[in-house]
């Protein structure tokens, strides 16, 4: 019997399959998304999502530095993914643009998290809650990013790729 889909669980498995990192980026994209929808502020966000089931389970630092970092550096970020969309900021789905800021917040300020781990809980969080094909988007655009914010990493990743052919 699988657990029943909640926004802290949106594809109904099993509560304990979840790191308390990838509980933290799910809680991340609920606040930025009632920030974007709503217009709530930080400390609304905050309080809110405190009382929501689950995040006791989540990476609580973790959580408060991506939020606050993300709300903090909104128009860099926007300005940073711009030369990635083929659209403007403002006419992604509400879903696809925060899943967007967080991983490109996460690329530029979490240099211990692999570039491939960013991308791809971000994929699965836009597989989770975003548009059919939003998931090929966000992989598309994060990937281009993390090879601008961190050529070293990708070039190394892709050298070992290449011999393995």
């Amino acid at each position: 019997m699988m657990a029943k889909q909640s926004p802290a669980n949106p594809a109904g498995k099993t509560v304990g399959a979840r790191s308390p990192r990838r509980r933290a980026r799910e809680f991340v994209l609920q606040g930025l998304y009632q920030w974007r929808v709503s217009g709530n502020d930080e400390a609304a966000i905050e309080a809110h999502l405190r009382d929501t089931d689950g995040f006791d389970q989540a990476d609580r630092d973790f959580f408060l530095g991506l939020l606050r970092g993300v709300l903090a550096q909104r128009l860099a970020l926007e300005g940073q993914l711009q030369g990635y969309l083929d659209r403007p900021f403002s006419e992604l789905s509400p879903i696809e643009a925060c899943v967007l800021l967080a991983g490109a917040y996460e690329l530029g300020n979490y240099p211990q998290t692999p570039y491939r781990v960013i991308i791809n809980e971000s994929i699965e969080l836009a597989k989770a809650y975003g548009g059919t094909d939003g998931h090929r988007y966000v992989n598309g655009v994060l990937d281009k990013l993390a090879a601008r914010l961190r050529p070293a990493e990708v070039a190394v990743r892709g050298a070992a790729r290449g011999k393995g052919r």
